[in-house]
């Protein structure tokens, strides 16, 4: 494999849990709430599915949501839209907090990268391979890559809102393998999501699938991708990241 594709969010990092994304927000606002209530507020959020990244939802979609939904990953608008209208789902003390929970999702300390992830990504660098991210997602996540330390190893983002198509359309697959001069027979696509990630399989990549779940519980998932992507004979060992020059910052397209 010359190059490996990574989704970002249930696949390098996973979200805080709603109770700290709850609890945060309600600290930054100064807003206190009994622990019963934030507990079964946390739950609530929870239960529509209003946190990005977090558990899959145990409600229905509203109605009124289901248009949205489908297309929540092709603009920043429509990602704030759809994320916090779920969270207006759930009665808050304060309207401005729904924007603010949305806010709080977007910050570098609201994620953690997987145990094993910063070893796979340093690995695939010293053996040559050229490492791509693939995301459906509706803001910048670049300054998360870099407020932990993960960025230097990315030759390239292939964001959704910034080309205004979601995985599984192929041009997002199509583009990140462009960016990273590499064919896309020749491309391993790392992701939790069967539908949106298997998608990279339609232009001839390789798939492999994590599970998403908390950090704690899969401190060894991404090891596979090591055995997947052995060195190649031929290619030059580095010993360090790629610095952040050699990295391909793609512009918008398909708008």
């Amino acid at each position: 494999m010359a190059a490996v594709l990574f989704d970002f969010s249930g696949t390098l990092f996973r979200i805080e849990s709603t109770r700290s994304w709850l609890r945060a927000v309600l600290a930054e606002a100064d807003v206190r709430l009994p622990d019963e209530e934030l507990i079964r507020t946390a739950k609530e959020l929870e239960a529509v599915g209003a946190l990005p990244g977090g558990a899959p939802r145990s409600r229905p979609l509203p109605d009124e949501l289901t248009s949205l939904w489908e297309v929540r990953d092709q603009s920043a608008e429509l990602h704030r839209a759809a994320y916090t209208g779920l969270c207006r789902q759930v009665e808050l003390p304060l309207p401005q907090l729904y924007d603010a929970l949305y806010d709080r999702h977007r910050t570098p300390a609201a994620w953690r990268p997987y145990t094993d992830a910063a070893q796979v990504l340093h690995t695939l660098c010293e053996r040559g391979v050229a490492v791509g991210v693939v995301s459906n997602i509706g803001w910048d996540l670049r300054p998360v890559f870099r407020a932990h330390g993960l960025d230097a190893y990315i030759d390239a983002y292939v964001l959704s809102y910034e080309h205004g198509v979601q995985k599984p359309d192929a041009r997002l697959f199509v583009t990140a393998c462009a960016a990273l001069g590499a064919d896309p027979r020749d491309t391993l696509m790392v992701g939790d999501d069967r539908r949106a990630d298997g998608g990279a399989a339609a232009v001839g990549c390789r798939v492999h699938f994590v599970d998403h779940l908390p950090v704690v519980e899969r401190p060894n998932g991404l090891r596979p991708v090591l055995d997947l992507v052995p060195r190649p004979a031929s290619s030059p060992v580095r010993p360090e990241p790629r610095s952040p020059g050699r990295r391909r910052l793609l512009s918008r397209q398909f708008r």
